[in-house]
């Protein structure tokens, strides 16, 4: 297990937190991170006790930061310190995570070492507490059905990342309860493969023990959720904005060149250097309003250009080829609905290549759940 960081975020804990360093510990694991998020001076003799350990290395926040800061140090430190960890397992320190279970997360990930691992309860358990039953339904139900995202547990503490995908976490928004919803976020946005693992339902003095507020940390999640939900239904009608100006473009430098070379060449030449021509101009465009503005893509200009042209090239065929095909059908000497049926062609080209730029040409992988 030494090819895995264990990290257990800490605000005031109590003797649970030496438990669960001890079973740690036991059950095999060599680095194990510990952080102190500013705890009062009554709590510090648990931070001590865990010190003792060798396996054991305690970071310590000077005052409360959240829990979110607490991991995103963890991450820095593991980045900067540990060259050979494939990865980080966060643990909350309230003893509600079996060893076995932790242990089976850590294979799983050395088996896996480039999907990130959620540890889910099943809140249809009765010794369940009812604020946690009742909000994590509704909240796991948005996930899947409103956000596309199909997390079982959104409040789940056990997550296994691999080490590669650690920069993208500091960079995720969030430095308390909040960052670990703002995780999903981040494994959806930048389609980093993620899989569920079951685990064993444990709440200890029905969670009394935890510092989650179910109403105050309740509504900063629903508002991150909302303003998810708003972020991708903006960025899609931004994109459909590019796309438009770019079909005008399109379309009229089309027009204009069936127009002029109409009966001087042959029909098959004049409409190639139409759709080509049209296709050509408002691909710049398209390209610089999608990579700038719709999608923000951070990536190499280089490759990125080559994805986009490859797909260009694709549907500017896919485009003549139709056009010509249903020109024939109706009529290949009606000029009339050459005009009329690129619109229609191109609208359906352009819902496919809104999936494929989100997800290929700006974007990264997309994740899969498992059981």
């Amino acid at each position: 297990m030494n090819q895995i960081t264990i990290i257990v975020p800490s605000y005031n804990p109590d003797d649970k937190l030496p438990q669960v360093v001890k079973g740690l510990v036991e059950g095999g694991f060599e680095d194990i991170l510990v952080i102190n998020d500013g705890s009062k001076e009554e709590c510090l003799k648990y931070f001590e006790e865990v010190s003792k350990y060798e396996e054991v290395t305690v970071l310590t926040h000077e005052v409360n930061k959240g829990k979110g800061r607490g991991m995103k140090t963890a991450f820095s430190y593991v980045l900067e310190n540990r060259p050979d960890s494939i990865g980080v397992i966060t643990v909350d320190g309230d003893n509600q995570h079996t060893i076995k279970d932790i242990k089976y997360m850590a294979e799983r990930m050395i088996e896996d070492p480039h999907s990130v691992f959620i540890g889910c309860r099943d809140f249809n358990d009765p010794k369940v507490p009812w604020r946690s039953r009742v909000g994590n339904k509704i909240t796991s139900f948005i996930f899947k059905y409103v956000l596309l995202i199909p997390i079982t547990d959104t409040q789940t503490g056990l997550r296994g990342t691999p080490k590669e995908y650690l920069p993208q976490m500091l960079e995720t928004k969030g430095e308390r309860y909040e960052f670990e919803t703002e995780m999903f976020f981040t494994l959806k946005d930048k389609e980093i493969p993620f899989k569920e693992t079951t685990i064993e339902t444990v709440y200890i003095e029905e969670n009394q023990t935890s510092h989650f507020h179910p109403i105050r940390d309740s509504w900063k999640i629903y508002k991150l959720i909302l303003a998810y939900m708003f972020k991708r239904l903006f960025r899609f009608l931004k994109f459909v904005a590019s796309s438009f100006v770019s079909f005008l473009t399109d379309w009229g430098v089309y027009s204009i060149c069936l127009l002029l070379l109409n009966g001087k060449l042959e029909e098959r030449i004049a409409l190639a250097i139409a759709v080509v021509s049209g296709k050509v101009l408002s691909s710049i465009l398209n390209f610089t309003l999608n990579r700038k503005v719709v999608f923000g893509s951070g990536g190499k200009v280089g490759g990125t250009l080559v994805r986009y042209y490859t797909l260009w090239a694709c549907q500017t065929a896919l485009s003549y080829g139709l056009i010509y095909a249903i020109s024939h059908i109706l009529g290949q000497d009606s000029l009339w609905i050459k005009f009329l049926i690129k619109p229609v062609i191109d609208l359906l080209l352009f819902l496919l290549s809104y999936q494929i730029q989100k997800r290929w040409v700006f974007g990264m992988k997309q994740g899969v759940s498992e059981k």
